[in-house]
C-alpha cells in the first residue's frame, strides 16, 4: 500500500497562495535538473505532458494560416465541436440585439453556455446581449493575427473555472515569444456578389534574459453583401421554391380602419392582398447578408525578469469595431395610434379613419452605424517557491458599444408623422413616396449605448503538495473576485413609444462574486492518475453553488490511453437576463384562434412579443460525463473517440410560446395576449402584443461522440502529407421531452478533414467541412405551437464545402499565399425556415451564402 506524508512546501506554498505579499528566499543552486511544467487548458496544474484526462482541440498557428480566415468566427464555425447558437455579423439587421458582434456555441447549447478564456483568463462580456438576453463575449474583439493557438476544452469546466463552462471552453493563447517584425498583409473577394475583405497586421516582438516586449496592431475590414444581390436568398417570399411567405402585414400601402372597419388600400397589388384585408410588404432585399465592418486593434504584452525569480507581466488590448445593419423601412402597426382627419386632402373616404398596419417606404431603409470599444488590462506578479509556482493579478474589462441613427437613416417619429398628417402635409395613401422635405420633418435620430465593466483578481498556486508512494501528488489551488454590471439604454424615443419596428432593449445589473477553489493530480499507480476539483463560488445576487470534477486517465502502454470525467456545472443568470427592461421582438405565426373564431388572419403574420427581465431566476445546473480513448501506435499516427454527454437542469429560456398562445390567446381580454378590440361583430380582435418573460423553465439532455484522427505520411524527396479529421455526432438533444437532434439547425453530423502537403519551399492545404442534413421547419403549420416531434417536414440536405489554400516561402523573409474558399461555390441548401430568424429561404445559424471566396496573402519577416 502506499503511504503519504505531508511535505513542508504543502504548508508553504498554501501560506503564499493567500497573503497579500509576497517574498522570495534565495536558496542554494539545485543541481537537479527539473522538468518544463506547463499550464494545459482544462487544468491549473501544470504538467510535463499536454494530454490531460479531458479531451481538448488545439488548433495551432499554422492550422489558422492554412484555412485562410481572417475572422476567428468564420474560422470557429468549421469547427464540428461547434454548433446551433453561434452567431455573428451575417443577418445583422435592426431587428438584430448585438449588431456587429459573433460568438461561439459549443455541443449547441449557446454561447452563454461556453466559456472564452484569453490566456486562460475571463473576458468582460459584450455590451449588448444576442436574442435579448443571451450574454456572451464577442470574439470579434479578438485579432486573429494576435493568436498562437485555440484550445477548445470539450467538456464541462465549472469545477476549474467556473461559471459558463457547462458545454466546454474556448482558450485563446495569445502569441507571446517574438523576436522581429512581420508584417502580414491580405485581400479577397467572392467571384459572384460584391463582397471583399481586406487585412494588415504588424507584429513587433523582442526579448533577452531579463525581458520581453510585444506589440501587435490589426486591421480587418470588410465590404457589405447585400441580401437585394442574392437573388432568391434576398427574399421574405419564398413561394416560388416551395417555401412560406414570409411577407410583412405592414405594408406600403396598408390597411385603415373605416367606421371601425378595415379597409384594404385600394391600391394594394393583387398578389399582396391578403384575404383578412391586410397588404404585404417584401422587406427581403433590404437587408445585409453580411454588413460592412473595420476593425482596428492592438495587443501588447509585457514581462520582466527581477534578479529575485519573480516575474512581473502586463497584458494590454484596445480593439475598435464598427459595423452596420439595416432593415426595411419602418413598420408601424394599430399600437401607433395614428388617424387622418376627414379633411385631409388625400383622404378618400371623406370621414375620419385610423391607420392600421403601414410602412414608410418613402422615408427609405432604416440603417444603425454600429461602434464598439473594447478594453482589457492585465497585471500579475508570478514566480516560484520550493516546488510550487504561484501566480496572481489584477485585470480591469470594458466593453462599450453605442448603435446610432440619423435622420436620413429612415428612423421615422409616431408623434412627427401624425403633426405632418393632421397637417395635410404627408399622404399616407397609395404607396405615395412624399416630399424629401416632409420626410425629413416626420424623421428623427436615435441612440443606444451599452457598456459592460469587468474588474478581477486572481492567486494561485501550483505544485507537488505531498508525496504518495514513491510518486507525489500534484495540486494548484486559488482564489478569485470578480465585479461585473451592464447597461444597455436604448433611445429615450423608444421608450416613449414614439419608435416603432425595431427589437428595443433595456437592460441594467450589476453583481459581485467571489471563488476559491482546489485541484489535486493523484497517481494511483504508474500508469493512472486521478484529478480531483472542487470549486466554490458566492455570487451577490442569488447565492452560493459548489460543483465537484473527478476525472481518470489510464495509459496501459506508450501506445494506449483511456480518459474518463465527471462533473457539476452552473451558469449563472445573465446581468441581462436579471436585468432586463421591457424589450420586443417580432416572430411570424399563424393566428389559429382568430381564423378559427371568424375565418380571418389564417396565414402566417409578423406579430409583436414583449419580454421583461425576472430578478427571481435561479442558475442552471448541469452534470456532464466523457469517456474517450487514444491509441497512438506511432509518431505519424494517431486517433481518438469520446463518448460524452451533458444535462442541465433549470435551463433559463424564453417561456415557451405554443402554452401561452392555447392558454390566454383565445380570451380577447386577456392582459397577456392582448387584442385589438374586435370589429363587425367578430368574437376575437387581432393580436396587438403578448407578453413573456424568462424563467427556469427547462432541462436538456444531450449527447454525441467525437472522434479525430491524424496521420503523417513522408513522401521522401517529395515532401510530407499531412491528414487530420475532426467529427462530431450528436445522438441527442432532449430539451423539455423532445429530442431537437436532427431537427431544424441542429444536424447531427459535422466534421472537417485536412490534408497538407509540404515540399520545400511550397504548402498546399485542402480542407473538406461537412454539415449533415436535418429537418426543415420545426412549426410546420405556423401556429405557434412546435410540433416537430409529432410532423415530419422536409429534410435540408447536407453540404460539403472545400477550401484550397497554396503557399510559397519566397525568400526566408517573405511568404506568399493564394486560396479560395468554398472552390465549387456550393450555394446554402434551401430550407423554408423557421418564421423567426431564418426567413429567405436558408438557415443562417448553419449555412453561410457569401459563396466562393478568393483571397491572396503576402507576409514579411525582418
Amino acid at each position: 500500500m502506499k503511504q503519504f506524508s505531508f511535505t513542508p512546501s504543502l504548508i508553504a506554498g498554501a501560506t503564499l497562495a493567500l497573503t497579500a505579499g509576497f517574498t522570495t528566499t534565495t536558496y542554494a543552486a539545485d543541481e537537479v535538473k527539473k522538468v518544463e511544467r506547463i499550464e494545459v487548458t482544462g487544468s491549473r496544474i501544470k504538467r510535463s505532458d499536454m494530454e490531460g484526462p479531458s479531451p481538448v482541440q488545439s488548433i495551432s498557428r499554422a492550422d489558422i494560416d492554412n484555412m485562410g480566415y481572417d475572422n476567428l468566427q468564420q474560422l470557429l464555425e468549421r469547427m464540428p465541436v461547434a454548433g446551433s447558437g453561434t452567431f455573428s455579423t451575417r443577418g445583422n439587421n435592426q431587428d438584430s440585439t448585438a449588431n456587429g458582434s459573433a460568438a461561439v456555441s459549443l455541443r449547441g447549447l449557446g454561447a452563454d453556455a461556453t466559456l472564452v478564456l484569453i490566456n486562460g483568463r475571463r473576458v468582460a462580456i459584450s455590451a449588448f446581449a444576442e436574442g435579448i438576453t443571451n450574454s456572451f463575449v464577442d470574439i470579434n474583439s479578438i485579432p486573429v493575427s494576435a493568436i498562437e493557438r485555440i484550445d477548445i476544452l470539450k467538456d464541462g469546466a465549472s469545477a476549474i473555472y467556473g461559471s459558463d463552462a457547462v458545454a466546454g471552453v474556448v482558450n485563446v493563447i495569445l502569441k507571446k515569444d517574438i523576436d522581429g517584425i512581420e508584417v502580414n498583409l491580405g485581400y479577397g473577394g467572392t467571384d459572384g456578389p460584391n463582397y471583399e475583405e481586406t487585412s494588415a497586421s504588424i507584429v513587433w516582438g523582442t526579448s533577452n534574459e531579463k525581458s520581453s516586449a510585444s506589440v501587435i496592431i490589426d486591421y480587418f475590414k470588410n465590404t457589405s453583401l447585400s441580401s437585394s444581390e442574392m437573388g432568391s436568398l434576398g427574399t421574405a417570399d419564398q413561394r416560388a421554391l416551395g417555401g412560406e411567405d414570409f411577407r410583412s402585414s405592414r405594408g406600403f400601402p396598408g390597411y385603415f380602419y373605416v367606421d371601425g372597419v378595415k379597409t384594404i388600400d385600394p391600391a394594394c397589388p393583387a398578389d399582396s392582398a391578403t384575404a383578412s384585408g391586410s397588404c404585404l410588404f417584401d422587406y427581403g432585399p433590404y437587408g445585409y447578408i453580411a454588413p460592412a465592418s473595420e476593425r482596428i486593434g492592438a495587443i501588447s504584452q509585457f514581462e520582466y525578469n527581477f534578479d529575485n525569480g519573480i516575474t512581473a507581466f502586463l497584458e494590454m488590448a484596445v480593439q475598435h469595431n464598427s459595423s452596420v445593419a439595416m432593415g426595411a423601412p419602418t413598420p408601424l402597426d394599430e399600437d401607433a395610434g395614428l388617424t387622418v382627419p376627414a379633411n385631409h386632402p388625400n383622404n378618400p373616404f371623406g370621414k375620419d379613419i385610423d391607420i392600421g398596419r403601414y410602412r414608410t417606404v418613402d422615408a427609405g431603409a432604416r440603417q444603425w452605424d454600429i461602434e464598439s470599444d473594447t478594453m482589457r488590462f492585465v497585471a500579475g506578479l508570478r514566480g516560484e517557491f520550493n516546488d510550487w509556482s504561484w501566480e496572481t493579478a489584477v485585470q480591469k474589462g470594458r466593453s462599450k458599444s453605442m448603435q446610432t441613427g440619423d435622420r436620413s437613416q429612415g428612423w421615422v417619429r409616431t408623434d412627427f408623422l401624425q403633426q405632418e398628417i393632421d397637417a395635410g402635409n404627408y399622404n399616407p395613401f397609395g404607396g405615395t413616396y412624399n416630399d424629401p422635405a416632409v420626410i425629413d420633418r416626420i424623421t428623427t435620430s436615435l441612440v443606444r449605448q451599452g457598456e459592460s465593466h469587468m474588474t478581477s483578481f486572481d492567486a494561485n498556486i501550483s505544485g507537488e503538495a505531498f508525496s504518495f508512494g514513491d510518486d507525489v501528488v500534484m495540486m494548484a489551488a486559488g482564489i478569485e473576485y470578480r465585479e461585473e454590471d451592464v447597461t444597455d439604454i436604448p433611445d429615450d424615443q423608444f421608450r416613449r413609444g414614439l419608435i416603432f419596428g425595431t427589437e428595443a432593449v433595456s437592460a441594467a445589473a450589476s453583481r459581485d462574486q467571489y471563488a476559491a477553489y482546489v485541484e489535486f493530480s493523484i497517481p494511483l499507480a504508474d500508469t493512472l492518475e486521478l484529478q480531483l476539483a472542487g470549486r466554490h463560488d458566492d455570487y451577490s445576487d442569488f447565492g452560493t453553488t459548489t460543483n465537484p470534477k473527478v476525472a481518470l486517465r489510464w495509459a496501459p502502454s506508450d501506445e494506449i490511453t483511456v480518459r474518463g470525467s465527471w462533473a457539476q456545472g452552473f451558469r449563472a443568470p445573465s446581468l441581462a437576463q436579471v436585468g432586463l427592461g421591457p424589450s420586443e421582438k417580432s416572430q411570424f405565426f399563424i393566428d389559429t384562434q382568430r381564423c378559427q373564431q371568424t375565418g380571418l388572419d389564417c396565414q402566417a403574420l409578423d406579430y409583436n412579443i414583449q419580454f421583461s427581465g425576472n430578478a427571481d431566476l435561479q442558475p442552471e445546473e448541469s452534470e456532464s460525463w466523457n469517456v474517450g480513448f487514444i491509441w497512438a501506435p506511432s509518431a505519424e499516427f494517431g486517433l481518438s473517440i469520446d463518448v460524452w454527454s451533458i444535462t442541465q437542469d433549470n435551463k433559463i429560456d424564453q417561456e415557451e410560446f405554443g402554452p401561452i398562445y392555447a392558454a390566454e390567446c383565445g380570451n380577447q381580454n386577456s392582459t397577456v395576449c392582448v387584442r385589438l378590440p374586435p370589429t363587425n361583430g367578430e368574437s376575437l380582435g387581432s393580436i396587438q402584443k403578448i407578453y413573456s418573460t424568462f424563467e427556469n423553465v427547462s432541462s436538456q439532455e444531450v449527447s454525441g461522440i467525437d472522434f479525430s484522427a491524424n496521420y503523417n505520411h513522408s513522401l521522401d524527396d517529395l515532401g510530407l502529407l499531412k491528414f487530420n479529421l475532426e467529427w462530431a455526432y450528436q445522438n441527442k438533444f432532449e430539451k423539455d421531452g423532445r429530442d431537437y437532434s436532427g431537427e431544424y439547425g441542429y444536424p447531427e453530423h459535422r466534421w472537417i478533414f485536412s490534408t497538407n502537403w509540404e515540399v520545400g519551399d511550397f504548402n498546399t492545404n485542402v480542407n473538406l467541412s461537412y454539415v449533415g442534413e436535418f429537418e426543415d421547419t420545426p412549426d410546420i403549420d405556423f401556429d405557434g405551437n412546435l410540433d416537430f416531434d409529432s410532423n415530419t417536414s422536409r429534410m435540408i440536405d447536407s453540404q460539403v464545402l472545400v477550401d484550397l489554400q497554396t503557399s510559397y516561402r519566397i525568400t526566408e523573409s517573405a511568404k506568399l499565399s493564394l486560396g479560395i474558399n468554398n472552390l465549387f461555390d456550393e450555394e446554402p441548401p434551401f430550407a423554408i425556415g423557421d418564421g423567426d430568424s431564418d426567413l429567405y429561404g436558408y438557415a443562417s445559424g448553419v449555412h453561410n451564402p457569401r459563396g466562393r471566396y478568393i483571397y491572396t496573402k503576402v507576409s514579411f519577416s525582418f
